[in-house]
């Protein structure tokens, strides 16, 4: 669409690894290996706690939260990513940018806050065990949970609003895979410094704020655990705060590192390279880090395994002497 001497985009192109066209097959399985991965993975996380009572508690509630949220940000990209691997039309509407674009910060902002309110609940379990039924009890931890699905809903819309309303003109094409904030804002024509300010403040209330209650959270909790007597107690007690630990670093140190980096320091290759970390990589490494370091999970997957075999011979058995009966 022409308006005057410039053409107002109303649609993108995303172009991903359109330079590198011999790889495409090549991606489409790897990134479809990933995202089946995420997905087996995160819904047997799911299963495994909702179907064992052991671990109807707090902290594999707000892991359910986790998970089904790693499954919504996989499945806000790959989809895509998928479709555009094995076509020539790379093209995404500006509402389906938009769109996108949204539910991207939504879910991760959801996720800072998330792993924060993870943070908290191993800090009440670790200091103050004695309190911690009645501090993390049914009504506070779902309360949590759904601020932090919540916290965001409406600033982001503004958010997004205020990115979409900027005139883009000139060129379509996004040096992406999908649609982020820093390869969007560069097709922008118009002035975007007050957009950027208003983009560091919403990256600051949703990665920084979260990550300093964590930090404050583990700096209390290894100081509890430094004061245990026993190596024993001090490793098993470790052992229960690792897994999220260890998903905090993956997922901040990716968050931090293409948000609140300069602008002038972004490239469209290390933003690739970044985006597949926080995008791909970590939906599909948490399960694996929950299940293999997590002896309560392998543990509840083990028992429903062997209750499955069980039945399952029963069953076989049972119709064996149904056709035993039958022959005489």
């Amino acid at each position: 669409m022409t308006t005057g001497n410039r053409t107002l985009v109303t649609h993108f192109i995303l172009l991903g690894f359109a330079d590198h066209p011999e790889l495409s097959w090549g991606l489409f399985v790897v990134f479809l290996s990933c995202y089946l991965i995420a997905l087996t993975g995160n819904l047997l996380i799911i299963f495994v706690t909702l179907a064992d009572t052991a671990l109807h508690t707090p902290m594999y509630f707000l892991l359910r939260n986790l998970s089904f949220l790693e499954i919504s940000y996989t499945s806000v990209t790959l989809p895509k990513i998928l479709a555009n691997l094995l076509s020539e039309d790379r093209t995404i509407s500006f509402l389906g940018c938009a769109t996108q674009m949204y539910f991207l910060l939504f879910l991760g902002g959801t996720e800072c806050y998330l792993l924060a309110v993870m943070a908290y609940d191993r800090y009440i379990a670790i200091c103050h065990p004695l309190h911690y039924a009645v501090l993390m009890n049914r009504r506070v931890y779902i309360g949590l949970a759904a601020a932090s699905w919540l916290t965001n809903f409406l600033v982001l819309m503004g958010h997004i609003a205020a990115i979409f309303t900027l005139p883009f003109c000139g060129s379509s094409e996004i040096n992406h895979f999908f649609c982020d904030v820093p390869p969007v804002m560069k097709l922008a024509c118009g002035d975007t410094h007050r957009i950027e300010i208003a983009i560091l403040l919403v990256a600051l209330f949703f990665v920084l704020l979260p990550f300093t209650l964590i930090l404050a959270s583990y700096i209390r909790i290894i100081s509890t655990i430094l004061k245990m007597p026993s190596v024993e107690g001090r490793q098993k007690t470790f052992s229960t705060c690792s897994s999220h630990l260890l998903v905090v670093t993956l997922f901040y140190g990716t968050a931090c590192t293409m948000y609140l980096k300069p602008k002038s320091s972004h490239s469209p290759n290390s933003d690739k390279l970044i985006a597949l970390l926080y995008s791909v990589v970590t939906p599909m490494l948490n399960p694996i880090i929950y299940s293999l370091r997590n002896k309560e999970v392998t543990g509840a997957l083990q028992r429903l395994t062997e209750k499955y075999v069980l039945r399952h011979q029963d069953f076989l058995l049972h119709c064996y002497f149904c056709k035993i009966r039958k022959a005489l």
